[in-house]
């Protein structure tokens, strides 16, 4: 059976968080001793997963992309408005991404992110045997430039301006972050391998790797009840966790018997208050350290299915 196994590595959205991913990737791709492109099939990324998930099926190594990380994220969190966030994610994503397309991934990649009109997900894909129909005239991403749909996917609206993208049809697309349709893309990469791909769920091997659960940074309640900026970014943490979590709920009910491993674990310690514009480097560290022990706890498991 081991040569029919499909291999989905699916990576949770989370802005800043994503240092805790990158600390999860890091244990993993040293117990596989090889590129992560190398042992996945399928690599699914929804909002700052999606960077990370790219850069992965592009081939790069999740020292590689730790590195961008604390050269860039700190920068873009770290802006005040929109305006100057948007610009210093669109930087990031154009010198990042420029220089590649869908046609150099190494292995099958979709990138979510959230239609602003239809309120519907546009997941971009590299491969035609991801398409559900319309095999024939697929073209990967849409024929969207790779940096705009990465961009779009993280485009966390109302931090960052929403992400108009134009498809190779020549159509205009309005878009905003991944995270508001599927801020776990678990289930979407599954439909993936089972419906389009035919293949048999006993086969089918996910990693999905979240962001982790962090206390919220503390405020002085008369400070919230004053501060719209700070009522918006947590209800906005709200609404990305309750997706995640229904995801979840929705993925263990209808495909139970397909091997899934979760690593993303709590953490209740007031020194690890955080939210996903964090942008103290010191705090993102931790972050990142915590991802390192939640797969240590894990990492018998996935041992197991792995290898």
């Amino acid at each position: 059976m081991a040569e029919k196994q499909f291999r989905i590595l699916a990576l949770d959205g989370g802005g800043s968080k994503g240092f805790y991913t990158l600390g999860v990737l890091h244990e993993l791709e040293a117990m596989l001793g090889a590129r992560l492109h190398e042992r996945f099939d399928l690599i699914y990324g929804t909002s700052t997963g999606s960077i990370i998930g790219t850069l992965l099926a592009l081939g790069h190594s999740v020292d590689e992309i730790h590195a961008l990380y604390k050269k860039h994220v700190p920068a873009i969190m770290g802006a005040w408005f929109p305006s100057t966030k948007t610009a210093a994610l669109e930087k990031l994503a154009d010198d990042v991404f420029g220089k590649y397309e869908f046609a150099d991934m190494k292995t099958r990649i979709g990138i979510v992110a959230t239609r602003w009109l239809t309120e519907l997900p546009m997941i971009f894909k590299s491969d035609p045997t991801q398409a559900f129909g319309r095999k024939a005239t697929f073209i990967a991403g849409f024929g969207v430039p790779l940096p705009d749909a990465v961009q779009a996917s993280c485009s966390a609206y109302p931090f960052f301006h929403r992400k108009m993208v134009k498809t190779g049809q020549g159509e205009e697309v309005e878009l905003f972050d991944g995270g508001f349709c599927a801020n776990n893309p678990t289930l979407y990469a599954i439909a993936d391998a089972v419906q389009a791909m035919g293949n048999e769920r006993y086969a089918i091997q996910v990693v999905n790797v979240g962001v982790g659960d962090f206390p919220t940074k503390p405020t002085n309640p008369l400070i919230r009840l004053r501060n719209r900026a700070i009522l918006t970014i947590e209800l906005s943490q709200k609404i990305l966790e309750v997706n995640t979590k229904s995801m979840e709920q929705l993925r263990s009910l209808l495909f139970d018997d397909v091997q899934t491993v979760r690593v993303s674990d709590m953490f209740d310690v007031p020194e690890l208050a955080t939210d996903f514009l964090e942008h103290d480097l010191k705090k993102l560290d931790l972050i990142w350290q915590r991802g390192r022990e939640s797969f240590a706890r894990k990492e018998r498991v996935l041992t197991e299915m792995l290898k």
